[in-house]
């Protein structure tokens, strides 16, 4: 069955509220399921390429691809896990609203460089991870993502975060991305004891209906604790209740997306729980068939 490619930016403007740690996790849940993944990192302060135990380098992100100098296929980077590719950032990535703040594609430009690579059919997701800020680099994502994933932590900001955003979709939508939508909102870093946090996820629910995912991850120390070591949760400390937590939001994800297969397994008894093992070459398929 022909692979569809599904690009998915994982977005909120404020700090926090545990985007990047979402972006890593559910990347590597993903590719834990047999989905191939590709995670761009668009974030200046490189958590994302951290967490997946990449190092930042000079020239290899998609600055280096936006300006010209590098295709896309020169950048994507293997991380130790099968089917899961990273295209790294780096500092340079700081300058691009200055940089490219005037050019006439400024909002097609990710889009544009991207076409490729979901043409090729080499990834079944596409995860953005945005820098927290809506300015160009942001806008330019959302303009070539499918959908837009929105995490928030259950507090009394909350609300007025979301309005930002989605207004920014309406806005993308009536212009230069017609078939952008939002993908949904997921609750993360979750006290489920506290009386704040029950009345704001059914706030947003009462807002939002079926757009707010089930599955809501905790606080959790062991998730904190990964991207120290470049590893995701899910593979670092699997049974512990954030692991347990972003392997559900997968399953729940993939139901709502389904890419080459007709629909996601409806639970995790449809696919064998495998351990996850290191990759011990740097695979090239990928890479090999966006340059076809």
């Amino acid at each position: 069955m022909e692979r569809k490619t599904k690009i998915v930016a994982i977005a909120n403007q404020k700090g926090g509220v545990g985007k990047t740690t979402t972006v890593v996790n559910l990347a590597a849940a993903l590719s834990a399921r047999h989905r191939a993944v590709l995670v761009i990192d668009l974030d200046p302060q490189a958590h994302a390429t951290l967490g997946l135990g990449l190092e930042k380098q000079q020239g290899i992100s998609m600055y280096s691809v936006l300006t010209g100098e590098r295709d896309i296929s020169e950048v994507i980077q293997p991380t130790k896990w099968p089917n899961l590719n990273v295209i790294p950032s780096e500092v340079d990535l700081a300058g691009a609203e200055l940089e490219f703040g005037m050019r006439e594609d400024r909002l097609e430009m990710i889009r544009n460089v991207l076409a490729p690579v979901k043409e090729s059919g080499a990834f079944d997701y596409i995860i953005l991870d945005c820098p927290p800020s809506l300015g160009i680099v942001m806008t330019s994502a959302l303009a070539a993502t499918d959908s837009v994933l929105i995490p928030i932590q259950a507090e009394f900001l909350a609300m007025d975060g979301l309005a930002l955003i989605t207004s920014s979709i309406e806005r993308l939508r009536a212009g230069v991305n017609p078939n952008l939508e939002l993908n949904g909102i997921v609750f993360t870093m979750v006290n489920s004891q506290a009386r704040l946090t029950q009345d704001v996820i059914a706030e947003v629910q009462n807002h939002f209906g079926e757009k707010v995912y089930e599955t809501v991850v905790p606080r959790n120390v062991r998730v904190s604790e990964a991207p120290s070591m470049g590893v995701p949760v899910v593979f670092l400390d699997p049974r512990s209740k954030g692991a347990e937590a972003y392997k559900a939001f997968a399953w729940e994800f993939m139901a709502k997306n389904p890419t080459r297969f007709a629909q996601a397994p409806s639970s995790v008894a449809n696919e064998a729980e495998k351990p996850v093992e290191e990759n011990e070459e740097a695979p090239a398929q990928a890479q090999e068939s966006i340059e076809q």
